[in-house]
């Protein structure tokens, strides 16, 4: 089950992926939060793409939590001119 979020912008569409492997790898985002010591509202931005910025620091926490690249959680496809 396909649990990714799309968000177009100007130039093409990030696809956020967080949900997904987090379903994939039974962890709540409640025990997100407490292992990775993250505020839940900003796991709650990743996953369904509400956000503005992107922490760096975050996304390698979570990247080294959840053992992927920061492209298994976002990702970003260019428009086709």
């Amino acid at each position: 089950m396909d649990k990714s979020v799309e968000l177009e912008v100007e130039n093409g569409t990030y696809i956020f992926k967080l949900e997904q492997i987090l379903a994939e790898k039974n962890i709540s985002k409640n025990k997100l939060v407490r292992d990775t010591n993250t505020d839940f509202k900003v796991i709650k931005r990743l996953a369904s793409g509400n956000l503005v910025r992107i922490d760096i620091y975050v996304l390698a926490r979570l990247c080294n939590y959840l053992n992927c690249d920061v492209q298994d959680i976002i990702e970003f496809k260019r428009k086709k001119k």
